[in-house]
């Protein structure tokens, strides 16, 4: 049976759906090599996977398909392009650009003592997420500027994640608070970098609340009074969400 289409295009969290069969991606691996598993899941008869490279093919009941194209703006975001194989059919080269992984690095570890040093040295426990991402990493420093996409902050190596560093106040996770923080801001709020552009925060007050929200610099204006919480918008679910959308400026 012939497909009603000769190219589809899948999205993470999604099917396309062929004729005889309908497709799904399971995973997409930067690599290199650039790869994904594709399911295929066939009007009847059992679904197949396939470990398929960019520019590989999978069959699709009696047709042969290509993994033809990639466009992954984040780690966790991804519209793979299949196209059907004509016989003799000479491939045109992607033009999508997979995600490129951020480039931070981390000063190091935190020990138990260190982590409840610093809680008592803000006057309040750390967000459980957000500690065990400081507990590993102790901040992270961008080797060059990174953004998420659709977002209107830069986190550049001057302006790193924070972490423990008393002896340097502009990278240090208490300081901030003062100088970042209580300007605009309740306790509530932890902030955990000042990218060109806002800050970047998560929240004390509700533990179970693992997302990372970001302040635009142009609600850092007025009197300390004025409701700024609403003016929050949350850019990832967690810590290794917004490592995994950070994305290096010079990729774009």
């Amino acid at each position: 049976m012939r497909s009603f289409t000769d190219v589809a295009a899948i999205a993470n969290n999604a099917t396309a759906i062929l004729g005889p069969a309908r497709l799904g991606v399971r995973w997409v691996d930067i690599g290199p090599p650039v790869r994904a598993e594709i399911i295929v899941m066939p009007s009847s008869g059992e679904d197949s996977s396939h470990d398929v490279t960019l520019g590989g093919t999978f069959p699709v009941g009696e047709e042969t398909w290509r993994f033809a194209d990639l466009v992954m703006p984040s780690l966790d975001e991804w519209e793979v392009t299949v196209r059907r194989v004509d016989h003799g059919e000479v491939p045109e080269p992607p033009t999508g650009r997979p995600w490129e992984r951020a480039r931070l690095s981390p000063y190091g570890q935190l020990d138990e003592a260190q982590l409840q040093a610093v809680e008592a040295a803000l006057g309040q426990p750390l967000p459980p997420d957000y500690r065990d991402w400081l507990r590993r990493n102790n901040g992270a420093q961008p080797e060059v500027d990174h953004h998420v996409p659709g977002v209107t902050f830069t986190l550049m190596p001057e302006r790193p994640l924070f972490g423990v560093h008393p002896q340097h106040p502009p990278t240090d996770l208490v300081a901030a608070q003062r100088v970042h923080r209580d300007p605009w801001l309740s306790p509530d709020w932890l902030v955990i970098a000042r990218p060109s552009g806002g800050l970047l925060l998560v929240s004390t007050a509700q533990p179970q609340d693992s997302r990372v929200y970001f302040l635009p610099e142009q609600d850092m204006v007025g009197p300390a009074s004025v409701n700024r919480a609403s003016k929050l918008r949350p850019v990832a679910g967690s810590m290794p969400e917004l490592v995994g959308r950070l994305t290096p400026l010079d990729h774009v």
